[in-house]
């Protein structure tokens, strides 16, 4: 689907992902870098201070995402990679599309209306502690795909509402003036990628404390594998492993002939819990332990990050200028 085409991702710095983001969103960002015509990756960094404004914590969460998608393979020669804010074109395009964007639109956007049913449970005004980024995000966010006359938007299924949003009010633009000023993009999705369960068997997902860390150090990690939840069954008792929470981790894990190895183990009553959350440290550890060696590099030598972030956005300016610029001479003709 995406050969051939122009393909952007973008995310938000919100801290150390986790197993589950590694699976669900960072491996197939770097692996699309590999196939689309032209791949563009950037950090979110406008977006995240709609919910973070501590600098120091800001700064420190841009810092680690940077280097987390670079030690995870992200090739900053295939793949444009920047941070939003160094692309002043992106605010200037947000400007106009905002002149074209029904207040309809805004009122119907998840993030928005999830904040207002938290507020309304809690009976708090509507609107309380709602800021104007959160209420225009899906403005913003269309800006961000539209500058680079992007094909297709990989996002999870909440995300596809922003997606269509962008398209909408390019849809509208070019509408009004008769011609194909911008790119209307398409959402995609991936059914296939993994979804990871937590160590309490629910999605992995740090709103539910319930991750398991992967640039963390040997210590946190163990402690987090030895943590998942598991009955009271003796070793010798036999399991089904699809009913045991380790084997269902360890599946996105370990090579099939480890997975056939465990399940075997597990029905004949030869390995316990015990056994099964070491081979499952031990699993995490040969797959990570590389790319959390290049992260703690890339974080003692930032200044190679920042000379990459910098020359992905002076390739970045070079395309957002170019529709900027389409854009200004459509709308005041000059």
């Amino acid at each position: 689907m995406i050969e051939g085409k122009k393909v952007l991702t973008g995310v938000k710095p919100t801290g150390k992902p986790h197993l589950g983001n590694y699976f669900g969103a960072i491996k197939p960002a770097i692996e699309m870098g590999k196939t689309a015509k032209q791949h563009i990756m950037f950090i979110a960094d406008y977006h995240a201070i709609n919910a973070e404004k501590r600098v120091d914590v800001l700064n420190k969460e841009i810092k680690e995402i940077a280097c987390i998608y670079l030690a995870a393979g992200l090739d900053p020669k295939k793949s444009i990679f920047y941070r939003q804010s160094d692309v002043p074109e992106i605010f200037e395009m947000t400007t106009i599309l905002t002149a074209f964007t029904p207040k309809g639109f805004m009122n119907k956007a998840h993030a928005y209306k999830a904040a207002v049913d938290k507020n309304v449970a809690a009976g708090k005004p509507n609107d309380d502690g709602i800021n104007m980024g959160l209420y225009t995000y899906p403005i913003l966010m269309a800006a961000d795909i539209l500058s680079f006359d992007t094909d297709i938007v990989p996002v999870g299924k909440d995300q596809v509402q922003h997606v269509e949003i962008a398209r909408d009010i390019a849809g509208a633009i070019n509408a009004y003036y008769g011609k194909d000023v911008l790119v209307q993009p398409e959402a995609a999705f991936d059914d296939n990628i993994a979804v990871i369960p937590g160590t309490d068997g629910r999605k992995m997902s740090k709103s539910y404390g319930n991750v398991i860390p992967m640039f963390e150090d040997d210590k946190v990690l163990k402690k987090a594998v030895f943590s998942i939840k598991t009955d009271s069954k003796p070793v010798e008792e036999p399991k089904n492993p699809e009913e045991v929470l380790v084997y269902e981790i360890y599946k996105a894990f370990a090579p099939d002939d480890k997975v056939q190895e465990m399940a075997e183990g597990l029905k004949n009553g030869k390995l316990g819990y015990g056994h099964i959350k070491n081979m499952l440290l031990d699993a995490i550890l040969e797959k990570t332990t590389k790319e959390r060696e290049i992260y703690n590099y890339y974080m003692n030598h930032f200044d190679e990050v920042q000379a990459i972030l910098d020359e992905g956005a002076v390739r970045a300016r070079a395309i957002a200028s170019r529709t900027l610029k389409r854009l200004k001479e459509t709308v005041f003709g000059f």
